[in-house]
């Protein structure tokens, strides 16, 4: 649109336009500081923090479907979305799916966050604190889900409605939204529901946040999670314990049998020991990828042991790049009153976490298979629950463009893991949608999430809007735009769903 003024010595008959403001990757970025700045962003924030959408309980249901059609529906309707709430045909939180269309030849996004929390623990909180009421204390804003996730997708939003104030009220391309409210109890339905819907839902590239960067002062951009499978160990060699006086050395002891079978299964030094559960040779793009990156020794987080883990990889490689089993709980006999008696039984939980290329599907076979190879068979296998893993080439275009995008804003190279080393429902989105997956997290590490005290850092929330800013900008970049260097309209499209993730 021209603005006109008035010419020294003309009439107003005779205007003449002046010359139309140059818009610029910048320009979205400094609408979105002064939200920040006025804080609009945290009064949004803080109401949707006072949304109990807390998803284990059982009463949740009717806070779970106001913050979708009484928070988030309003806003993106005013802002021209289509919405509509679709049921859980798993009997879980439902669905928010939202779409904003501009253009058959422009990109589309998929945009993705979740509107449930774990439960509050209102008592456990510090003095002062509540987990329904976002409260600032320096750079801390407190509030259960600050973190994970209303925050991170509030940040999202403020930084669509810049990018709309600054390309007077467009975006620049095509975007759909899709908000679940059953993230905390595993997500139930989400795959069925994006099964249903794959063409509604098709989309070029998945852009979302949620996770931890890779330390508070690093941005970050990770390209999927690894998997983990939950399995369970239990031996049972009779019934009743017995005098560990009059039968020890004559009765075999579950708990020395599962300890020594667990032994067989990864080493005293966490090397895994079943051929079958360690994953391929970690490829060259993702080594290219891990290089240089640092693994803790931020405030707060545990000195990280330099000499356990898979040998001859860095730290980053060992939870970034491979796989590692844990004991996540071992009983036999009472812990809490031992007696002297050899206890009947033992259990263990166990976890695989794994990277793309593990026969995860054929855990329990592989497991079994090792167990009677080496003696174990009173041994038993049960696979309780499991999410595969994801991961995008880092080499890949989308990738690419995202980096550049993210350093322009920032002014510094973005921290880029080929996985999260934690597991988000990213199958759902690379498997079942097939689009590469990117995440620009904006939580840290020490945010307390899913604990009391749980936060959002302000410095860090006030980056992401600009870096999610700058991002949303560049995919609507047009070839006459002063922001041209970095459009995402050449960049490969799905004829939609045809990208593929590794998987």
């Amino acid at each position: 649109m021209n603005s006109f003024a008035l010419l020294p010595g003309a009439s107003c008959d005779r205007l003449k336009p002046r010359r139309r403001t140059m818009l610029t990757h910048d320009t979205a970025i400094q609408h979105a500081k002064q939200y920040f700045d006025s804080g609009a962003f945290l009064d949004d924030l803080q109401r949707r923090v006072a949304f109990r959408t807390e998803s284990q309980e059982a009463d949740s249901a009717p806070r779970l479907l106001g913050y979708l059609e009484d928070e988030l529906t309003p806003l993106l309707r005013a802002w021209g979305f289509t919405c509509r709430v679709v049921e859980n045909p798993k009997g879980a939180g439902p669905f928010l799916i939202a779409h904003r269309h501009e253009g058959d030849d422009l990109p589309t996004v998929l945009g993705y966050g979740h509107g449930d929390v774990v439960r509050g623990y209102d008592a456990q909180w510090s003095e002062g604190l509540s987990p329904w009421r976002v409260t600032v204390d320096g750079d801390r804003w407190y509030g259960r889900g600050t973190a994970d996730n209303k925050g991170q997708h509030s940040i999202n939003l403020a930084a669509l409605k810049a990018v709309l104030d600054a390309r007077d009220g467009k975006l620049g391309f095509n975007l759909k939204l899709l908000y679940e409210t059953g993230e905390e109890v595993g997500s139930p339905g989400l795959a069925d529901v994006c099964a249903q819907l794959r063409d509604e839902l098709a989309a070029d590239v998945l852009i979302a946040s949620d996770g931890p960067r890779l330390a508070a002062h690093r941005p970050t951009m990770f390209l999927g999670s690894r998997g983990v499978i939950n399995f369970r160990l239990d031996i049972t060699a009779r019934d009743g314990a017995h005098h560990s006086g009059n039968w020890g050395g004559l009765l075999s002891n579950p708990g020395i049998v599962l300890a020594n079978a667990i032994a067989s299964m990864v080493d005293a030094r966490g090397k895994i020991l079943i051929e079958g559960l360690r994953p391929p040779p970690i490829p060259d793009s993702v080594v290219r990828a891990l290089k240089g990156i640092t693994v803790g020794g931020n405030p707060g987080e545990p000195q990280v042991d330099i000499d356990y883990g898979e040998p001859g990889l860095t730290p980053a490689e060992r939870v970034f790049g491979w796989n590692n089993i844990e004991v996540l709980a071992f009983k036999t006999g009472n812990p809490d009153k031992p007696v002297n008696a050899i206890p009947p039984s033992a259990y263990a939980h166990m976890q695989i976490r794994f990277v793309v290329g593990t026969d995860y599907r054929n855990l329990q076979r592989i497991v079994r298979d090792h167990l009677d190879a080496h003696r174990f068979s009173a041994v038993h296998v049960e696979v309780e629950r499991g999410m595969p893993a994801t991961r995008v080439d880092p080499d890949n275009a989308w990738v690419q463009w995202a980096l550049r995008s993210l350093t322009q804003t920032t002014g510094q190279a973005p921290v880029l893991l080929p996985n999260l080393g934690g597991t988000l429902p990213n199958d759902v989105f690379a498997d079942v949608l097939g689009m590469p997956t990117l995440w620009v997290p904006h939580s840290y590490p020490g945010c307390s999430q899913h604990a009391p005290d749980e936060h959002l850092l302000g410095s860090v929330a006030e980056e992401g809007l600009r870096i999610m800013a700058g991002l949303y900008w560049d995919l609507g970049a047009q070839e006459g735009d002063a922001s041209s260097t970095n459009p995402a309209r050449h960049l490969p499209r799905a004829a939609h769903g045809g990208h593929r993730n590794e998987h």
